[in-house]
């Protein structure tokens, strides 16, 4: 069965291209690809932005983890800061990936945005790339004044995978005592192993055609699990959905596309942080598949950057 034509007309050109078919042996070419895809979408660097690159303390025992960090033009030495994680299914991209969207968000939102480098899976599986956000979570808190921050406006946030270690960050910086997050910034997240497995408790028939298929899910999930064993109990800090409660979380903004292979686990994500006392705004874009804001001019991607953009504004204080 085929979902094209639940697609927005103003979308159908990005379903043209053949989706990504990610295996052991395609793997290094798919990451190049993926950066080449970003790089002709999201266009030039904004020179009156300042891009710096850092390496700071990794997780216990670990390598150091680079992060870049961009700072807006003008004299604030207060501003709020984004915690950036990159998507790619825990097996591709990097930090570098979205330099364009990230100096874009610094100018517009007037904070400093900070992206992770984190280790990619299958090379570096769970724990590894959350402890790599959680160590640049708190050298970004502790490294406030250098960087010019205040402390006490920090959203964490990602598109996709990154989403997923946003997630994922929340429930360890929750179960460490900190550092205080002021907003889950959850773009199309990826929070639940199951889903496109046998054990999937969604079976949407409509979800998962285009852009990030079911055999890259659990491909990409395959990686990020390593020794664990899917079958048994998964941490929150791994596999957000299978938190048994989210109470005590940030505030959440979660923002998906209809016929996103996510859309069920976000929207039951967002249902169970509601229900557990958490501020929790949720929007869902019909005929929008995964990753669908790469196509800039249409008008589900114009809304949906309108209503990132009020959380944003919001969560900084503007």
């Amino acid at each position: 069965m085929t979902t094209r034509h639940l697609v927005d007309p103003a979308l159908e050109s990005f379903i043209e291209a053949p989706p990504l078919e990610i295996t052991v042996e395609t793997l290094p070419m798919v990451r190049e690809a993926l950066k080449g895809i970003y790089a002709a979408v999201l266009g030039e660097a904004d020179p009156e932005v300042t891009v710096s690159e850092r390496l700071i303390p990794g997780p216990t025992g670990a390598p150091e983890v680079r992060v870049i960090v961009y700072t807006p033009p003008g004299a604030n030495p207060s501003r709020g800061v984004l915690l950036h994680i990159h998507g790619g299914g825990f097996i591709l991209g990097d930090a570098g990936m979205m330099t364009p969207l990230s100096q874009a968000r610094a100018k517009a939102f007037d904070c400093v945005v900070v992206s992770v480098d984190y280790r990619l899976a299958p090379e570096a599986p769970y724990p590894g790339p959350v402890e790599d956000c959680y160590a640049a979570l708190k050298w970004t808190v502790d490294n406030a004044a250098e960087l010019g921050i205040d402390p006490a406006r920090v959203v964490v946030g990602g598109e996709s995978a990154g989403g997923g270690l946003a997630a994922a960050l929340a429930h360890l910086a929750h179960e460490r005592g900190g550092p205080a997050i002021g907003l889950q910034f959850l773009i199309y997240p990826m929070l639940d192993h199951r889903t496109a497995t046998a054990a999937d408790p969604y079976l949407n028939r409509h979800a998962g055609e285009f852009a990030w298929t079911h055999g890259a899910n659990c491909f990409g999930w395959d990686g990020m699990l390593g020794s664990l064993d899917p079958a048994g109990p998964i941490p929150a800090t791994c596999s957000p959905s299978r938190a048994a409660s989210l109470a005590g979380l940030p505030p959440a903004f979660i923002g998906v596309g209809a016929l996103d292979l996510f859309v069920d686990e976000d929207v039951d994500y967002a249902a169970r942080l509601i229900r557990d006392g958490v501020p929790t705004e949720l929007h869902v874009y019909p005929g929008a598949f995964h990753a669908f804001d790469v196509v800039a001019g249409a008008p589900v991607a114009i809304q949906f950057q309108q209503d990132c953009a009020r959380a944003l504004t919001k969560a900084f204080g503007g």
